[in-house]
């Protein structure tokens, strides 16, 4: 295990987190910001990427960044970035850190307002390059966004939108297994199921590209043979190692795009009065869409079955409904508290979103609305 390239700089492999300060060096950076949360802190990780890399030993942190990160939360740590001087960022976490910080390092940049940018309000091309390097330290293995060309952040009128650029890459991806270590089951599984979601709906994209295929596959592979392993036993280290191998060839291959199960996920993840873990609602959602995709994908869906070890013609989607028990994930989105009008409401959403183009099927609003009732368990 060693260096690899491919869309960015990669550096994979146990204690890998004490090439930090080389990486920063040849990026040219000696005043990071570094962009985590709260949970992360109290863990300790901070602490002992500090000790490990004298670069970050005494650089500022933004620690407040919420479950889903937000347009209040990108501008406060981009406000903290000019205050202290910074010249780089160093973000240490799930996906919402690491989402945060790309929307921190932008927004140095550019000019506000931060909605210009997205995706489906035509952003792509307002995005440039000139923007301070970022340095991506995962500490969960799901969402890939370390090598992800995508942010998901919120707005402040509620909506969870794609910002999506090859600019917003990462330019180094710091990817440690043993910072893994620790992580609790229940957040082990959901983060988990996240990468798995992104190596299926990433491979059923009716996109060209070979070879972002045959990395979901790979990645489906070893999240399959890890993740009740890595949830089981939590120090499985090389469990862990496969789980985090999982989640970066999931977001190696984003640029095949998503599909309809994000496309829910967002919509519901953008939900204000209540938090949902993104990870966990693309494990309830999954299997449905699957039911959905199977009569336009059936030729991949024989390769899903041999990269899962599955039988051939073996229920794909009850497949996924028995690792989700297995891993204690809820089944249905009532048990997360979502009800049919919040649903209802967030249709024109999960519509509008740019996952929806590269769903296995094509899809609109009344497919939404099926899907979204099954997921509640209500048919």
């Amino acid at each position: 295990m060693g260096l690899i390239t491919y869309l960015t700089r990669i550096q994979f492999e146990r204690g890998a987190i004490r090439l930090i300060d080389e990486e920063l060096a040849l990026l040219g950076a000696r005043r990071p910001l570094i962009v985590t949360d709260r949970g992360v802190v109290a863990a300790g990780l901070i602490a002992r990427i500090a000790a490990a890399s004298r670069l970050v030993a005494d650089a500022p942190v933004f620690d407040a960044t919420p479950e889903n990160p937000t347009e209040a939360a990108v501008l406060a740590a981009r406000d903290l970035f000019r205050e202290h001087g910074c010249d780089a960022v160093v973000a240490v976490g799930g996906g919402s850190p690491l989402d945060l910080a790309k929307g921190a390092a932008l927004l140095a940049t550019h000019a506000e307002p931060l909605a210009q940018y997205a995706a489906i309000l035509g952003g792509l091309p307002r995005i440039r390059a000139d923007q301070p390097p970022v340095l991506a330290v995962p500490t969960t293995a799901g969402t890939g966004s370390e090598v992800g060309r995508a942010a998901l952040i919120t707005l402040s009128d509620g909506r969870k939108l794609g910002f999506i650029s090859p600019h917003l890459i990462p330019n180094v991806a710091i990817c440690d297994p043993e910072l893994t270590i620790g992580l609790p089951p229940g957040l082990t599984a959901a983060t988990g199921m996240d990468a798995v979601t992104h190596c299926i709906e990433t491979y059923l994209s009716p996109r060209y590209n070979p070879p972002a295929e045959a990395i979901a596959l790979d990645g489906l592979r070893r999240a399959t043979r890890a993740l009740r392993r890595a949830v089981r036993d939590g120090g499985d280290l090389e469990a862990r190692e496969d789980m985090m191998m999982a989640a970066l060839e999931g977001g190696m291959t984003f640029q095949k795009g998503l599909g309809a199960v994000h496309s829910m996920s967002h919509a519901l993840g953008g939900r204000q009065a209540k938090p949902l873990h993104h990870g966990t609602l693309n494990a309830v959602i999954l299997p449905h869409v699957l039911r959905f995709n199977e009569p336009a994908c059936t030729d991949k869906y024989a390769a899903l079955r041999e990269a899962m070890n599955l039988p051939p013609g073996a229920d794909l989607p009850a497949a996924i409904e028995a690792l989700n028990r297995d891993l204690g994930l809820p089944a249905t989105l009532a048990e997360l508290g979502v009800t049919a009008q919040d649903c209802e409401g967030l249709i024109p959403w999960a519509v509008e979103d740019h996952s929806t183009a590269t769903n296995g099927r094509p899809l609109g609003a009344d497919d939404f609305r099926h899907l979204f009732i099954a997921a509640l368990g209500s048919s």
